[in-house]
C-alpha cells in the first residue's frame, strides 16, 4: 500500500507518485486511484482504473493551467471510478461511477466547464451525461471571512 504524503504542503499524497504543483493551477482533478472496479462482472478480480485515468489526463491538459493529483482515497468505494474538481472561490464536486474508457471525452468536457465557470456550478443542461448521473456531492467554497470558533 502506498504511503499517504505527512509533510505540510506536501503534494505528491502518495509517496512516489508523479505530482502536479497545484499551487500554479486554477483548477485541481482529484482521482482515487484506490477505487476498486470489478473485472467481467466477478467478485474476484478488480482493476484500479484512477492510476490510468491520473495519466491520460495529465497528457490531455499538459501546458495548461490544470492540476491533475492523485490521492490514496475519495472514500466513494462503492461508486468507482471517483474524482473531485476544486479550484479556489468555486464549488467542489465529487463525481463517481466513471468508466475512463467509455466517459473520458465527458470527464475533459466536465473539467473545461468547471474551469469556464465563474464559482464551480456548470449549468445541468451543459453537464455531460457522466456529469449528471456521477455528482456524489457538491460542496460550498469556504468563505475567506471565516472567524475562528471560541472553544
Amino acid at each position: 500500500m502506498a504511503e499517504a504524503g505527512t509533510q505540510a504542503g506536501d503534494l505528491n499524497f502518495i509517496a512516489g507518485r508523479e505530482a502536479t504543483d497545484m499551487t500554479k493551477s486554477a483548477v485541481t482533478v482529484f482521482i482515487c486511484v484506490s477505487c476498486r472496479r470489478p473485472v467481467d462482472g466477478g467478485d474476484e478480480a478488480f482493476d484500479r482504473p484512477g492510476a490510468d485515468l491520473a495519466s491520460v489526463l495529465r497528457q490531455k491538459f499538459h501546458g495548461s493551467d490544470v492540476a491533475i493529483a492523485e490521492v490514496d482515497c475519495l472514500a466513494v468505494c462503492t461508486r468507482p471510478c471517483t474524482l473531485a474538481l476544486s479550484a479556489e472561490n468555486k464549488w467542489t464536486y465529487l463525481i463517481g461511477d466513471l468508466e475512463p474508457e467509455s466517459h473520458l471525452d465527458e470527464i475533459v468536457a466536465t473539467v473545461k466547464s468547471f474551469a469556464a465557470s465563474e464559482n464551480g456550478i456548470v449549468a445541468w443542461r451543459e453537464r455531460p451525461s457522466s456529469f449528471r448521473k456521477g455528482v456524489v456531492a457538491r460542496v460550498p467554497p469556504r468563505p475567506s471571512n471565516l472567524e475562528p470558533v471560541e472553544p
